[in-house]
């Protein structure tokens, strides 16, 4: 990923010039300034009308206490947008406009959640359903058996509530049952 953005950043300020300068050919100077202004202004606009009915959209989804994901992840795509049109040029620009339209916005969330959801240990939150990620890369296949048991510590290992005998000797520092933030509990 990191790969991905250094590319991006790289290339799109190179489209932009050279997109810049040929519709700056072919159009002047002042028409091209003029159009990327314009741009600007209709996206702020659409950005406005949008994006208030989002809000308004995820304030009916909390009052139904659902969680909002769609209209959360509408209103990150229309902020993307706003960035992307108030970015002086012609593909940030195509780009910000192609994010205002609902369906490509659906489309988009639908493949991002496809993605997420194959990852492992991803847990995704869709119209309010719970759906957890694929397995770990090299895990075995679920293949939906769930094996029930009991268990008996036989190692001597402490009990987790077993927190006021320390016998570490008033020592505060990491024990062998401690994690990497702290004690396991």
């Amino acid at each position: 990923m990191p790969v991905f953005l250094a590319l991006a950043f790289l290339a799109v300020p190179i489209v932009e010039i050279a997109l810049l300068i040929q519709v700056g050919g072919m159009i002047g100077v002042w028409n091209t300034v003029a159009l990327v202004v314009l741009t600007a202004i209709i996206g702020a606009a659409l950005l406005r009308a949008q994006g208030t009915k989002t809000l308004i959209a995820a304030q009916e989804s909390l009052r139904r206490n659902e969680m909002p994901v769609v209209e959360l992840f509408d209103g990150a795509c229309l902020l993307v947008a706003g960035v992307l049109l108030l970015t002086p040029g012609f593909f940030t620009d195509t780009i910000g406009f192609l994010l205002f339209v609902p369906p490509l916005r659906r489309a988009l969330r639908g493949w991002l959640f496809r993605f997420l959801s194959s990852r492992p240990g991803a847990t995704i939150w869709v119209d309010g359903e719970v759906v957890r990620g694929g397995a770990a890369p090299g895990a075995p296949a679920d293949d939906g058996r769930t094996i029930e048991g009991d268990f008996r510590r036989i190692d001597g290992a402490r009990d987790d509530n077993d927190d006021d005998d320390d016998d570490s000797g008033g020592s505060s520092g990491p024990r062998s049952g401690d994690g990497q933030w702290g004690r396991r509990r």
